[in-house]
């Protein structure tokens, strides 16, 4: 049956990576356009050219996304939103999942991709995590996001996920911004990125349903910074008992 499948596996991701880039050559003039209006509006601008994107390219490929609520959601409000990070896919899902104003903090590499590297550092925050002063540049300009009423999103993880568990380590970052800034945690949960494209390689698309599913926000006034350690657990133990609960493919398939 796999000597039957794999081709037809192949020439699917062939169509979905040919879509992908010609779908980004469409935006990117109105991406050029937009970068002249600054970095606030014209970045709140840009990350929607980005979602009309995922909202073209999503269906297109197979991929159906749907956003889930445990608790309630004002779009209007500024978070710290953390996510699990376990699929090349993530950076994709990121405007179907966040239907508002919001920056994401990324790897400074990826912004040397031709045409989607452009769009990329203009829809979000670079960050070089081998340099001390790039890190400390990418905390200021996130806060400074967040005094304008931008919620941040941030990978606490930093990278993929490969350990089989439902998370690996947080770095301390997010929580770190939280206390510092007063401003709540919402965990989101991406929970079929992985089925989607595993981390495995680039050609391992797959169609099918992708899901974000929103926790209860995680308020952090009063605390300080000596309480970061404490948050960062308590978001780390919520999050972990969750993807158990949803019985994400990454645990099931490796415990």
């Amino acid at each position: 049956m796999k000597v039957l499948t794999k081709p037809l596996h192949w020439l699917y991701n062939l169509y979905a990576t040919l879509l992908f880039v010609a779908l980004m050559l469409v935006i990117f003039p109105f991406v050029i356009a937009a970068s002249f209006l600054g970095n606030i509006k014209g970045g709140n601008l840009i990350y929607r050219i980005c979602m009309l994107w995922a909202d073209v390219w999503f269906p297109l490929a197979g991929i159906v996304h749907r956003n889930f609520y445990e608790a309630s959601h004002d779009r209007k409000r500024a978070y710290i939103f953390v996510t699990n990070h376990i699929s090349f896919l993530d950076a994709a899902i990121i405007v179907k999942a966040y239907r508002q104003p919001v920056r994401a903090l990324g790897r400074k590499e990826t912004a040397a991709i031709p045409v989607f590297g452009y769009i990329y550092r203009k829809a979000i925050v670079t960050v070089d995590r081998s340099s001390a002063a790039d890190r400390s540049n990418s905390v200021r300009i996130l806060k400074s996001i967040l005094k304008k009423g931008i919620s941040v999103l941030i990978f606490p993880e930093g990278t993929f996920n490969e350990t089989g568990q439902p998370l690996k380590s947080f770095y301390d970052g997010a929580f770190r911004i939280a206390i510092e800034t007063q401003t709540p945690i919402k965990p989101v949960l991406f929970l079929d990125a992985f089925s989607r494209m595993p981390y495995t390689g680039l050609f391992t698309l797959t169609p099918g349903k992708s899901r974000a599913v929103y926790l209860e926000e995680i308020p952090v006034e009063g605390l300080t910074m000596n309480d970061v350690e404490l948050l960062k657990q308590k978001v780390y133990g919520i999050m972990e008992q969750k993807l158990r609960d949803y019985n994400v493919r990454w645990i099931r398939e490796k415990e």
